[in-house]
């Protein structure tokens, strides 16, 4: 992976082409991947949701890919673009002997706990141990969000050997989040 853009990181769109055009001119080709939800800020804010009822987020996949093939037409510099959004496929893979112990392991837990006169607990695997958790410390730590000053962060900074598209307002901002974390 030479880019990875995440919901936690606003980034600066002629930054990421610059730095896509650096890596095709030193490696021939570059992969780009782009988590559900990065990039919501490029566009105007809707409440539409789904039939599930989640939030509907703007397709920043198909977004980028416009917007590169207009950087590369720009240049004159022909680039040659794969898309893949692995959504559905994920989704719609046969579950396999891995996914059935699995979901084994995990209905047990969940009759054992609730056998036990346990409520509001949900069955998971914690520390690659079967564990119940209460669904209010969950709560307590959701939405997970990633820490774009954070030591995750660093490691896909260095491995993917991208800039951190981070303006000092933000780093501003992560830190103030990180303080009231901390003080809570």
């Amino acid at each position: 992976v030479d880019v990875c853009l995440i919901p936690e990181l606003r980034f600066d769109v002629p930054a990421v082409m610059e730095h896509i055009e650096r890596v095709l001119a030193k490696d021939k080709h570059a992969v780009v991947v782009v988590a559900e939800g990065a990039g919501a800020d490029l566009f105007e804010q809707t409440r539409k949701t789904d039939e599930g009822g989640n939030l509907k987020l703007p397709e920043i996949g198909l977004y980028l890919r416009k917007r590169i093939e207009e950087y590369f037409a720009e240049r004159e510099t022909g680039v040659s673009i794969k898309y893949h959004d692995p959504s559905y496929m994920i989704r719609s893979v046969a579950a396999n002997a891995s996914d059935s112990i699995m979901c084994m392991v995990l209905s047990q837990n969940a009759v054992h706990g609730a056998m036990a006169g346990y409520t509001g607990f949900t069955s998971c695997i914690v520390n690659n141990r079967s564990a119940m958790v209460p669904i209010r410390i969950l709560n307590l730590a959701s939405p997970c969000k990633l820490n774009p000053l954070g030591r995750t962060w660093e490691r896909v900074v260095s491995c993917t050997h991208q800039p951190k598209f981070l303006s000092r307002e933000q780093i501003a901002r992560c830190r103030e989040q990180a303080n009231q974390a901390i003080s809570e």
